[in-house]
């Protein structure tokens, strides 16, 4: 594999766009390939909202990547076509790694009620997508934000809150930080721990995802912390 082209496909998270991957630099042979998000059609299941982003995907066999709702899109991507390997950063693998505070808005539906005041309010919205010590850097984080509609937002709140997967794939590749506040580590089993890393730290630690990306890619890698 190592004298071939290596094809990584990188789904942003929840309402982000693909430039929050524009520190990610991999030697070769790997060639990333930047998704972004689309419009959900009405009424649409993840699935076929899968089904719909596997179109996308021109490469044979490829590895996908995915930050935190993205992480939960490639595993259900994975679903319907052959993959190399699936990595998911500050993300989960199954419903019971949310935390307390997703999963009684899980049980309530709360976030139905979201979306069109985080239209409005962009600090709110920086605080979800990214973590609540991001709303400081309000300025930074805009930069990467871009899927706003009213009906998107609903659709991923939705399928991000109701994700129904209950058992984790031991083939899924987890990368996480350890001062995540949106998705704490607490009820996150078998991932890697990047030390200090917190929601956003596909931008803050992009230096060191990059140093390790390529040997998890490369060879199994066993839980540890980095």
């Amino acid at each position: 594999m190592l004298n071939e082209e290596i094809h990584l496909y990188c789904m942003p998270g929840l309402a982000a766009n693909s430039k929050i991957f524009e520190f990610i630099r991999l030697p070769k042979p790997f060639v990333i390939h930047k998704l972004e998000w689309i419009d959900p059609l009405p009424n649409e299941s993840i699935q076929s909202f899968s089904k719909r982003m596997c179109e996308k995907i021109k490469k044979k066999n490829p590895i996908l990547l995915g930050v935190s709702f993205g992480g939960i899109l490639v595993q259900e991507m994975s679903k319907i076509i052959p993959c190399h390997k699936v990595i998911i950063i500050s993300s989960v693998k199954s419903y019971k790694e949310f935390p307390i505070h997703i999963m009684l808005g899980r049980k309530s539906k709360a976030y139905k009620y979201f979306p069109t005041q985080w239209i409005d309010k962009t600090e709110d919205f920086i605080g979800f997508v990214f973590g609540p010590s991001m709303r400081k850097r309000m300025g930074l984080y805009k930069h990467y934000l871009s899927f706003r509609s009213k009906e998107y937002l609903q659709w991923a709140l939705h399928h991000f809150f109701q994700w129904d997967q209950k058992e984790a794939d031991p083939k899924v590749i987890h990368i996480h930080g350890t001062h995540d506040a949106l998705i704490p580590v607490f009820n996150i089993k078998n991932y890697i721990a990047v030390k200090g890393g917190t929601h956003a730290m596909i931008l803050r630690k992009a230096h060191l995802l990059n140093e390790i990306l390529p040997e998890i890619i490369l060879k199994n890698t066993s839980t540890n912390s980095l």
